[in-house]
């Protein structure tokens, strides 16, 4: 977790000390608490030592170790005491300075979770309504298709059974039913790099860009790489769909050009499933333009955290 420095300086201006506030806790060493609550390192130390013998606290939970770089540059491990040590011997000492300093400390520790509680709340709400939008829309929808199965409206049907693969992976989204395996496990073709090089060449000309395909960094070779990975003599991606997915995802989101890396992406997508045969299905592409666009979208604004979902999405639009 990253730290935050506060500034504490007391009432009479005589005091003034660096805090770190981390892990939901402030920090000092036994030096800042010494010029705190103006007593000697000794007492400051024979406080501490009482709190650990008399069990009012866990020395392995409230003390750690950070490397210090002194004055003459050299450095050293320094121990540092969270809040719970400093309030202990702030009671012990008895003065004035620790008074003052306690009101301040835990009013700026209620301040920083009250403000994070605030913002996990707030990001909360946001996505259970998000869940609540995508629940209330699939049950419109299933019930149209309940009241339509008839067939007394020909043309009303029609439109719903044309959608009706869509609001299938919409259903198996919302209840995590997402295919998380292919359904292909021929031998796999893949293309080397240069071949997909010449397939970004050949689309130099429908981009008017002097940045479109200008390589930003070597991992576009990682890219095309990754689904060739095996473990224990097993493909770590067993299946063309999972290859395919995997291929498109790494492309997109490892930026390996300044300009052009979804439509890239989705190139080389196409290329791999036309290389291994499984593009066509019925003499009709098992995905469509809009299909494709909204796809390699998806995996553009995506986070890491939602990869294995974005993945099996488009594993279960090629499975078809």
């Amino acid at each position: 977790m990253n730290s935050n420095i506060e500034i504490y300086q007391s009432q009479d201006n005589q005091i003034e000390l660096s805090v770190k506030f981390e892990a939901d806790t402030a920090w000092l060493n036994q030096s800042q608490m010494a010029n705190l609550f103006a007593q000697t390192k000794q007492n400051i130390s024979l406080h501490i030592n009482n709190c650990f013998k008399e069990g009012e606290l866990d020395e392995t939970s409230v003390v750690k170790e950070s490397l210090t770089t002194a004055a003459d540059g050299k450095k050293y491990n320094t121990k540092y005491y969270n809040l719970d040590v400093i309030i202990s011997v702030g009671y012990r000492v008895k003065s004035k300075q620790g008074t003052q300093f306690r009101q301040w400390a835990t009013q700026r520790l209620k301040d920083y979770l009250v403000q994070g509680y605030a913002i996990n709340q707030k990001r909360l709400e946001q996505k259970n309504q998000e869940i609540q939008h995508l629940k209330d829309g699939i049950k419109i929808l299933s019930r149209a298709i309940e009241a339509k199965t008839d067939k007394s409206n020909e043309l009303e049907y029609e439109i719903l059974k044309t959608f009706a693969k869509g609001l299938e992976l919409l259903d198996n989204y919302d209840h995590e039913k997402l295919d998380q395996k292919g359904n292909t496990t021929t031998d796999t073709i893949y293309p080397n790099y240069e071949e997909y090089i010449e397939l970004i060449t050949e689309m130099y000309s429908d981009f008017e860009s002097d940045i479109f395909a200008k390589p930003k960094d070597d991992s576009f070779h990682s890219s095309i790489n990754q689904i060739k990975q095996s473990f224990g003599g097993e493909d770590l991606y067993p299946t063309l769909e999972e290859k395919a997915a995997n291929l498109l995802y790494f492309i997109v989101k490892n930026h390996s050009f300044i300009d052009g890396n979804k439509r890239i992406g989705a190139a080389c997508f196409l290329y791999f499933l036309q290389r291994n045969n499984i593009l066509l299905k019925d003499n009709k592409p098992i995905i469509d333009n809009e299909a494709l666009a909204t796809l390699t979208l998806f995996i553009a604004s995506s986070k890491t955290s939602e990869a294995d979902t974005v993945k099996h999405l488009i594993i279960s639009i090629l499975n078809g």
